[in-house]
């Protein structure tokens, strides 16, 4: 993970809650799997094995997504509390997710999205400044 220039912070909130947090920038799913199992390795509580399941589902769906649709991931932050985590990917595309019909001859996809939107509680879409987008997504704890 060091070639990925990972880094993990922890802060503390006012009331005393502590939050993990940890941003890499993945070239490919495996990557970032890798870099969520580093993560949620640091939790404590540690997370159930469900919620583990969902969160590399989750990322390796965004990351595969972005890698193929707009070339690159610029940055996969990940961020703990006693709630969920919250995962934003960030690449330099504007172009949101599309749903589209799944392709049951596996050449085309469209199940990544719909998948996403299933495993988490919450997914938003936001423009960057640069002119790319970050997407946000909560898995709950």
């Amino acid at each position: 993970m060091d070639a990925m220039n990972d880094r993990i912070l922890m802060t503390f909130s006012p009331d005393g809650e502590t939050r993990t947090d940890f941003v890499c920038r993945p070239e490919k799913a495996a990557d970032a799997r890798d870099a969520v199992s580093a993560f949620v390795a640091r939790l404590h509580p540690a997370p159930t094995s469900h919620m583990v399941q969902n969160l590399l589902l989750l990322v390796s769906e965004l990351v595969t997504n972005a890698v193929r649709h707009a070339g690159a991931v610029t940055a996969l932050w990940l961020t703990a509390d006693r709630t969920g985590v919250r995962v934003r990917v960030t690449d330099p595309s504007p172009a949101h997710p599309q749903d589209r019909t799944p392709d049951l001859t596996g050449r085309t996809g469209g199940f990544g999205w719909p998948m996403v939107q299933r495993l988490a509680q919450e997914v938003r879409v936001h423009e960057t400044v640069g002119g790319g987008k970050v997407i946000l997504a909560t898995v709950p704890r």
